[in-house]
């Protein structure tokens, strides 16, 4: 091969591009940038959930359904509020009854949000719905409660704490519609009524002396029964044993008729024996072993004994 070949043959060698290699390493550089970028801005939206996708502060969707979501990178923000239902502990307060006694009540609130653009346009936060819920948890309480007699909260026989309960939380969810805070309350509970320290002891005296008066009247109303059922229970004796009687005397006497008409039938065949029969009878109830007999000569004993006839 001569020179001329070999200088070809090297010039067709390709070059080293430090160009090329830069370019590609650019365009993996930014795919990995992409894909880390789509990645971090992807989210999960769970069933028990809201997601709150903000763009510069402002609320501009509201994701319900679960799922992957994705926002946009660095403009979008997420934020997450809770789909379920909530129990908010009212702390306790004392209140005045209709009668201007004073009871301590606590009672707590099952709730949860049902608009959260509502509820974040107006309250703002989590904190401060239950704040606005339990204000008016609490003056509705306080103006229920006032309407009635100490003895018809706290007497378990009188007390309509139950259907409070419903009227209470029908009457904040309508101050809460009517206010747009995007939230329901489920229900309302009070957990407990108590008096103040210095009324327990005389109205626990109380309670104890009502309800011995109640036991009093149980146990009287249950002598009168027992005494009741004694009396009716020895009628019924009286009654059974009379007849019992009465049918005891049908058949002594049925037997002692036919007793006397089979002895009679038997006696009638034989008129001497019978006489000697009755004679024979009357010694044993006369005659024992201290017994002296004197006896006519010519009475009919005599002439037994001789064998007389």
């Amino acid at each position: 091969m001569d020179n001329d070949n070999i200088v070809n043959m090297e010039e067709k060698k390709p070059a080293f591009s430090f160009k090329g290699y830069l370019r590609g390493g650019i365009i993996l550089l930014v795919l990995i940038v992409l894909l880390v970028l789509i990645f971090t801005n992807l989210f999960i939206v769970k069933e028990n959930e809201y997601k709150v996708v903000r763009q510069f502060g402002e609320v501009v969707k509201i994701i319900e359904e679960p799922g992957l979501s994705f926002k946009i990178p660095f403009i979008q923000s997420v934020t997450t509020l809770p789909k379920y239902q909530m129990t908010y502990d009212v702390e306790e307060a004392e209140i005045n009854t209709k009668d201007k006694k004073r009871l301590i009540i606590d009672n707590y609130t099952v709730w949860r949000i049902s608009d959260p653009k509502k509820m974040i346009s107006n309250a703002r936060s989590i904190v401060n719905a239950e704040t606005k819920m339990a204000e008016y948890v609490f003056s509705t309480v306080r103006s229920e409660l006032g309407q009635l007699n100490y003895d018809e909260i706290i007497n378990d026989e009188k007390s309509s704490r139950g259907s409070l309960n419903d009227k209470v939380t029908e009457i904040v969810n309508n101050l809460l519609e009517n206010g747009n805070y995007g939230i329901v309350v489920t229900d309302v509970r009070m957990k407990r009524t108590d008096l103040p320290a210095e009324n327990e002891q005389s109205v626990f005296t109380r309670m104890i002396s009502e309800r011995e008066s109640t036991a009093q009247g149980y146990l009287s109303k249950g002598d009168a029964e027992k005494n009741r059922i004694i009396a009716e229970t020895d009628r019924e004796v009286k009654e059974m044993l009379a007849k019992a009687q009465a049918d005891a005397d049908v058949i002594r006497s049925e037997g002692e008729r036919e007793a006397a008409k089979i002895y009679n039938t038997a006696y009638s065949k034989d008129p001497g024996f019978y006489e000697m029969y009755r004679t024979l009878q009357s010694y044993k109830q006369t005659i024992d072993e201290e017994t002296v007999i004197i006896i006519p000569f010519n009475s009919p004993y005599a002439s037994l004994l001789k064998g007389v006839q």
